[in-house]
């Protein structure tokens, strides 16, 4: 589950620095979000002890302090999907897809790059 979140850090990241710009109420949703839906969704935790889901909000932490590039994530991510189809289910799918609308839609709606960004994670996640 911690490779499956560390991608998803990255996803969700690319998701908000779309439009080079991160802003905070795109952070404040994404940490919504884990707290409230991805935090109860599995019971695995990293040696540390901490739900393995605050692994999204770690990564995706990292990334905006480091300006990490986005054209890979994508790729990597799909490639991540179809060599680990067991951990994608339905609810899975949807919870991805729902945490992605709402980053997109936390300020001032979706621009066009997020719906061609959310477009292409959401046939990734239907193949």
């Amino acid at each position: 589950m911690t490779h499956l979140y560390e991608h998803l850090g990255k996803v969700f990241y690319t998701i908000a620095a779309i439009d080079k710009t991160i802003r905070k109420e795109e952070i404040d949703q994404l940490k919504q979000i884990i707290k409230t839906e991805w935090l109860p969704l599995e019971n695995s935790f990293n040696e540390f002890g901490d739900d393995t889901a605050y692994e999204i909000e770690i990564v995706f932490d990292w990334l905006v302090a480091n300006e990490w590039e986005l054209e890979q994530v994508i790729p990597d991510f799909k490639i991540f999907k179809e060599e680990h189809q067991h951990l994608f289910t339905s609810e899975m799918n949807a919870l991805i897809l729902k945490t992605a609308n709402a980053i997109a839609s936390s300020f001032s709606g979706k621009n066009k790059s997020e719906h061609v960004l959310i477009s292409q994670l959401s046939a990734i996640l239907l193949q």
